[in-house]
Formats: structure tokens, sequence, C-alpha cells
């Protein structure tokens, strides 16, 4: 897992071959450079950039270090404009107590326009983990996914999940009756560990501590 002062990415390791999970923020390609040359392993080797929705603290570096590597950068077909740069980011519906986050995250700079190799669907293998598939799960941005890897019992959620203090539906969502469809969905997944765009990845009693989460979440 690699932090950032507003949200993480995640680098995946078959062998050699790298995947890169999201890309944190615009001018974090050379932290996320050194992040990958200090486990001993090589940036050329990143095969595969895939961000998990359009927002910047996702998508900054993605561009810049596609260019570096030649790794195909991959997103879903109905983000993927945003992330080109071709449409607005779309705006969340805020609770009250949102507002003061969501203008704290504005301070992440902006993220350029960043081209999209492969836009991926529901169910869409992904090439790496074993089986790494797409799961879409609507409702934070039109286009958020997850991706799961069955094989390892792993789920990376992107922003639907948040385990920033309890683990809770994501924060700013564009629909957020959607947003808990996907969560039930992502719950319902059953993995052994949960990784999020935003907190610590969970280990221990995963897939109860997911239905719990969802099931408690108020439309």
């Amino acid at each position: 897992m690699l932090r950032f002062p507003i949200g993480q990415a995640y680098l995946w390791q078959d062998g050699e071959a790298l995947t890169l999970i999201d890309a944190g923020h615009a001018g974090s390609a050379a932290e996320i450079e050194a992040a990958i040359r200090s486990l001993g392993l090589l940036p050329e080797r990143l095969e595969r950039i895939v961000l998990t929705h359009c927002h910047r603290d996702h998508v900054g570096a993605a561009g810049e270090l596609a260019a570096c590597w030649g790794a195909p950068v991959l997103a879903h077909r109905l983000d993927a404009p945003v992330i080109r740069g071709e449409r607005p980011v779309p705006e969340p519906v805020l609770l009250d107590w949102e507002i003061p986050l969501y203008a704290h995250g504005l301070t992440v700079p902006e993220a350029p326009p960043t081209r999209v190799d492969h836009e991926v669907e529901d169910g869409d293998a992904l090439g790496f983990g074993d089986g790494a598939y797409v799961v879409h799960t609507p409702g934070h941005t039109d286009g958020s996914i997850g991706i799961h890897l069955p094989h390892h019992g792993v789920l990376f959620t992107g922003d639907c999940v948040a385990a920033v203090g309890p683990l809770m539906l994501g924060v700013f969502n564009v629909d957020r009756a959607r947003a808990i469809d996907s969560f039930h969905r992502l719950a319902g997944l059953s993995p052994s560990i949960a990784c999020f765009g935003h907190g610590d990845p969970l280990t221990a009693d995963t897939a109860a501590a997911l239905v719990k989460a969802a099931a408690g979440t108020p439309a």
C-alpha cells in the first residue's frame, strides 16, 4: 500500500510483473517509482495501471507513470471520458457533514487529462492476480469499480467503502442509493482481505465486517 496525504494506491506483484491500482495525486510519480524501487522491484515491469474511478486523488500520476514506463491505463467506460478530460468530474450530492471534508479534498492537485488505453466493463478479466476481474460499483461515480481476486480472497473496493474510523460507505457519492447497492454487492463477495481507497486494509473477519457495515448503512 502506497500512502499519500489523501488516499492511497496499491501495488500487486505476480512474479516480476507489477500492477498498480490507482495512482495517487498529480506530482506523485517520482514517489511511486521510489517506493517500487525500495521494494527491490523495477518500475519498468509495471504492466498495467488500473483506476478505480475518476477522482483526482486516484488518477493524478497515472499519465506520467504510463508515459515513463509504457504501462497501459485501464478504467471503466463510464469514467474514461472524465479521466481523459473530455467531460467534467461529476459533482457529488453531499450530506451536510460531508461539506467541510469535501472542501479539504479539493486541496489535492487537480489531475491532468490522462489517457485511458483500455475501457473495461463489469466482469472483465484484468490479466493479473490469478484471475482478477472488474466489479462495477456505481454510486461514488458512475464508472467506479472494485477489483476482485477470488483466488487470493482479495478485494480492492476503491472509494465505495472506506475504513477511516468505522467501516462505512465511502463519502462524496453522486448517487447514494446506487452506492449503497454497490456496497452490498461488494460485501456479498466475502473476501478475506479488503483494500480501500481510504483507510487501512481489513485482514481479519473481513467478510462479516463488510456485511455488517453494509447492512447498517442508512439510506
